[in-house]
């Protein structure tokens, strides 16, 4: 009786207490699943919105083929890939960026197409040559639509590796769908899912804070930017 009455408990400290190896070594691995999916979505992401920007008739297709992984459901990737790939962190990752490509790609590509002229013109004008004026004018100013992106992607990310959980892999989501639903345990569905939420709300917060170190000139209310920059690359190229 005690043994059922535990189970259906929804808070039982007993339990957190004896599992909480389990819990910390679930919660490293659904972060270090997320990272990583995030970054090699954003180390595919920047190369092909470059290129579809560069050559404007590579973005359609692009975002068309993102758009077709991102409808592709996750027990669906995972039942195809686990017959080649194993229960390994490959077979989990691969899904995960291909979901994260459509959201980068066509933030960092409207970032950029953001840019005012007038900031090229004067770029141009300076004698930035191509790699320069993206790197030095246009980048920045495409930063806050590129981490917005980068925000959309991490908060999505930490929810879809929930879904990993339900074939084996170790992470949060083996909580609610292992030891929650098939064992009964409603303690583990609680712990389960206010450790993602608060991974999710965390990864926000810590890349809001990012956002706001990487541009220190958001902070005040009201200014500007885009005119500031084109004005001191004018003002520079007057001076030469």
């Amino acid at each position: 009786m005690l043994a059922a009455d535990a189970r259906s408990s929804w808070l039982d400290w007993g339990w957190v207490a004896d599992n909480t190896d389990l819990i910390w070594a679930s919660l490293r691995e659904h972060l270090v699943l997320t990272v990583l999916a995030v970054g090699w979505g954003l180390a595919i992401s920047v190369p092909l919105a470059l290129g579809s920007r560069r050559w404007r008739w590579l973005y359609p297709p692009v975002l068309s083929v993102g758009g077709i992984l991102y409808t592709i459901p996750s027990l669906a990737a995972y039942a195809l890939l686990i017959p080649y790939t194993g229960l390994g962190r490959t077979t989990a990752l691969i899904p995960l960026v291909t979901y994260t490509l459509l959201i980068l790609v066509r933030n960092i590509v409207t970032g950029l197409d953001g840019v005012p002229a007038a900031a090229r013109e004067s770029a141009e004008a300076m004698g930035y040559n191509g790699r320069q004026r993206l790197w030095r004018v246009e980048a920045p100013l495409a930063l806050p639509a590129i981490l917005a992106g980068v925000r959309l992607a991490t908060v999505s990310t930490v929810g879809l590796v929930t879904v990993a959980g339900l074939v084996g892999f170790d992470n949060l989501g083996q909580f609610i769908y292992l030891r929650g639903f098939r064992d009964g345990r409603r303690t583990a569905i609680v712990v389960g899912t206010v450790l993602i939420v608060a991974v999710a709300v965390l990864a926000d917060l810590a890349l809001v804070a990012l956002e706001r170190l990487a541009m220190p000139w958001r902070r005040p209310e009201g200014r500007d930017v885009e005119g500031e920059v084109a004005a001191d690359l004018s003002e520079a190229r007057a001076e030469a």
